[in-house]
């Protein structure tokens, strides 16, 4: 009897807790929240994979503008493009920090690399060194060679696979070839597929970014639970990962700083320098900022950056358009009125062809390879949608939601290019921003986007492509941060006969 009168306190004064700070919500004008939050654990008992579309159905009951408590940590969570521009430029200074996640303080060395760091002068200058450095469009032209080359690796590939009659995994071509550009760009070497140069090294490296990626896909419920970590071997699992990470980048480090470029040299030869070449130019004017530890920082970002978001989003697009063959014809068309079949695709052709940048687009606003905008939190007090923001508020823009509203966008689930035809940049307010906005917004748009061109281009200009059963492709998501399909995309592709000449000569 005692045990039940005790369990029944017990409740109540749960139950009366949970009551008085709804009202103290109320009272100090926070955005609404679902009822009830329970003790420690906040909203988690709401959360359902795919995240985005929980918290969008969130959204739908409680407005564009909720808050949530997951453990310790509140969440802002906005769903409609008015309340995130007004966070994006009203209040894009307020919100231009990072929350401090365990990765950023292990892997991104203390929160001090492009994607972690603060917002204040030492990020300003990551971000002036990304801009003008690595992903400026003179430096990208320095290096379209790289990329071309990679692309003829790839369609050596898919001219090997069709000859023997193979489907292609379309998940892995996509991922090598981007792995290899970025690679090569960092320190001129490839490390998938053919003409490796060092198998150990490249083995190694490859085990890395598995790992890397196996992490990145797993439960992060420990940064808002930290007992949770006890548990779960999350911390030490990325502390390993870190020392791997390090000691394989500072060997590339120590490789390029044996063989840097003399003063010397002619203005020619130093514009194609690698990226880590590059760094250690900068190192020499001043090694106390630019240490072997920022160069590190600023090549993991890039990898992160720059390979699984794009592979995404071409496998995202092939797989649209083998459902919509109809798509695929009129890309073809296009590319065979502007290129023609004399020559492969180039990099110059792509401001040519609206139609193939609208392919892209559209599968950019479908599947966002960033469903959630990367992790956002207040510095100071601020207002938002007419609510009271607190300081130390984490954001969190669902930009799937967004772009998949029927509110803002006609049949948003219908695959249809056309909707971005004439529309200038791909822009459409804050309606489409699958890169993020304001400050914080992703410095490798353009890169991204040329990559995905022209891989994407050159496929549909050299081979003919076929799904490898009758059955649509299945268009299931997974459930990881990344937006990635849950299914990896196989395919059947031919050399089309007006390309065999050139093909030939791949």
């Amino acid at each position: 009897m005692n045990l039940l009168l005790l369990c029944t306190q017990f409740a109540l004064s749960c139950a009366l807790i949970a009551i008085a700070k709804h009202l103290l919500h109320k009272i100090r004008n926070l955005p609404p929240t679902p009822f009830p939050s329970l003790p420690i654990l906040g909203h988690f008992h709401l959360l359902r994979k795919p995240i985005h579309r929980c918290l969008s159905k969130i959204s739908d009951r409680y407005g564009p503008i909720v808050l949530l408590h997951f453990g310790y940590r509140k969440v802002l969570v906005i769903s409609s493009p008015e309340l995130a521009e007004e966070c994006f430029t009203k209040n894009d200074v307020v919100f231009a920090n990072r929350p401090r996640f365990l990765a950023g303080k292990i892997i991104g060395s203390n929160c001090t690399n492009i994607v972690w760091a603060p917002y204040g002068d030492h990020w300003r200058n990551l971000r002036r060194i990304s801009a003008l450095e690595i992903l400026s469009a003179h430096r990208l032209r320095t290096l379209s060679a790289v990329r071309s080359d990679e692309v003829n690796f790839l369609i050596r590939r898919l001219l090997k696979a069709s000859k023997m009659n193979q489907t292609v995994d379309m998940k892995s071509a996509f991922f090598e070839v981007m792995m290899n550009a970025v690679m090569r760009m960092i320190s001129a070497k490839r490390f998938y597929g053919e003409e490796v140069e060092d198998s150990e090294e490249a083995r190694r490296f490859r085990e890395i970014q598995k790992e890397t990626l196996e992490i990145s896909l797993s439960n992060n419920v420990g940064e808002f639970l930290p007992m949770i970590r006890w548990f779960d071997g999350s911390e030490k699992k990325l502390w390993a990962l870190k020392i791997k990470r390090d000691l394989f980048y500072q060997n590339l480090i120590d490789q390029n700083r044996k063989l840097q470029i003399d003063t010397s040299l002619s203005d020619k030869t130093k514009q194609n320098r690698n990226l880590i070449q590059v760094l250690l130019s900068m190192q020499e004017t001043d090694p106390a900022y630019y240490t072997d530890q920022f160069i590190m920082g600023l090549l993991q970002a890039l990898f992160i950056a720059g390979t699984d978001t794009s592979t995404g989003t071409m496998e995202w697009a092939l797989s649209l358009l083998l459902n919509h063959p109809q798509v695929l014809k009129k890309a073809r068309t296009e590319i065979d009125n502007i290129v023609g079949s004399g020559r492969l695709i180039d990099e110059t052709d792509l401001g040519g062809l609206p139609y193939l940048r609208s392919i892209i687009l559209e599968t950019l606003r479908m599947y966002p390879i960033t469903p959630i905008i990367t992790p956002h939190e207040s510095s100071n007090d601020c207002t938002v949608g007419g609510y009271h923001v607190p300081r130390g508020t984490i954001l969190f823009v669902n930009i799937w939601s967004i772009q998949n509203n029927p509110k803002f966008w006609a049949d948003p689930r219908t695959f249809n290019p056309e909707r971005f035809l004439g529309v200038e940049g791909g822009r459409d307010g804050f309606k489409f921003m699958p890169f993020g906005s304001g400050r914080r917004g992703c410095p490798g748009e353009g890169f991204a986007i040329l990559m995905i061109a022209l891989v994407l281009g050159s496929i549909i200009q050299c081979f003919d492509w076929e799904r490898n059963h009758e059955n649509l492709i299945d268009m299931s998501e997974g459930i990881g941060f990344l937006l990635s399909k849950a299914q990896p995309l196989q395919a059947k592709c031919k050399p089309r006969p007006i390309m065999s000449k050139i093909l030939s000569q791949v």
